[in-house]
This record gives structure tokens, sequence and C-alpha cells, in this order.
């Protein structure tokens, strides 16, 4: 656990609006997959927040942006993927952004601005949390470039205080 750190419940009008902003981002009801009363804690570091949604790492803030973990399963199951070559791999898990050339192909349909899972080719394993920077059809054609803005990583800073807590649990 980082040295400096904040854990505390939000209020229930802040987590209601939390789960609402996310829900639309995500293109995901999220009021509908935990139904009953939803308690959030935050946890606030100096690299990240992390929300624990009922006791759970699902969702983390660097910066201005609030995306899904890599420990979000119900995001996971329903993300649109690119799937990239084991070449990216490492890159991706050293917090590189997913170029055109690594990208194998894609799996859902996504706009820009989208938050995609990355999963490599050979086991399909989600390696990465990142946002489009192009729709389906205009990623589908860049040969070059950035095409996923890698937000969340295995390995990561947010990856390291996640499986912290999981063991406190």
């Amino acid at each position: 656990m980082p040295e400096k750190f904040r854990r505390y419940f939000l209020k229930s009008r802040e987590a209601v609006a939390l789960l609402s902003k996310v829900s639309e981002k995500l293109k995901i009801n999220l009021e509908q997959i935990f139904k009953a009363k939803v308690n959030v804690e935050l946890v606030e570091t100096e690299f990240a927040e992390i929300f624990l949604i009922n006791g759970m790492p699902l969702l983390a803030k660097a910066g201005e942006d609030v995306f899904p973990t890599l420990v979000f399963s119900e995001f996971l199951a329903l993300a649109p993927r690119v799937v990239v070559d084991m070449g990216a791999v490492p890159h991706v898990c050293n917090g590189a952004n997913v170029m055109a050339p690594g990208i194998r192909g894609f799996e859902g349909e996504f706009g820009r601005g989208d938050f995609v899972l990355v999963v490599d080719e050979r086991h399909g394993k989600p390696i990465a949390v990142g946002e489009a920077m192009y729709d389906l059809d205009e990623a589908k054609k860049v040969k070059q470039g950035v095409v996923v803005r890698n937000m969340h990583f295995v390995g990561d800073e947010i990856w390291s205080l996640i499986k912290e807590l999981e063991s406190k649990v």
C-alpha cells in the first residue's frame, strides 16, 4: 500500500452521480449490474484514486479520467476488444499506447473516446484498458500511429494497489 493514502466512503449522492457518469461513458447500466444499494469507497493515493464498489476495486481515476479496472469482470465481459500481437504485449504492459502495426483485429463495436479492452492474440487475456482514438471503421483503416491510448495495464501502480487491496479482503 502506498505510504500516503486516504480511504473513506462517498456520500450516496456522490456515489449515484459517479455511477451515472461512468454508466454513460461505459455504455453499461451499472445500477442494473449492482441492483442492490451500492457502497462506494474511495482510496486516494498520490498517483490515482481507486473506487471500491461494494468492496471491489472496479473503477480508477487518474487525472480527469475515470475508467474501469482490469478486475471489473462485468466490463471485461461486455467491452469491445482490440487484439494485439505477442510482440506488442511487453510494450503495452510497460505503458505504451497501442500502435496500429501491432493490432491483429477488433471485436465488438466502439466509437472514438470509448473504453476498449486490449487483449493478447494467443490467449485472449486482458492486458490493458484504453481509450479508442478512432471509431471502429477508422481504426481498421489506420496503418500507423496510436489507435488506443493506454490508461491502465497489468503491472502498473493501479494494478499493484488493486492486488494489495484484494489480498487484505
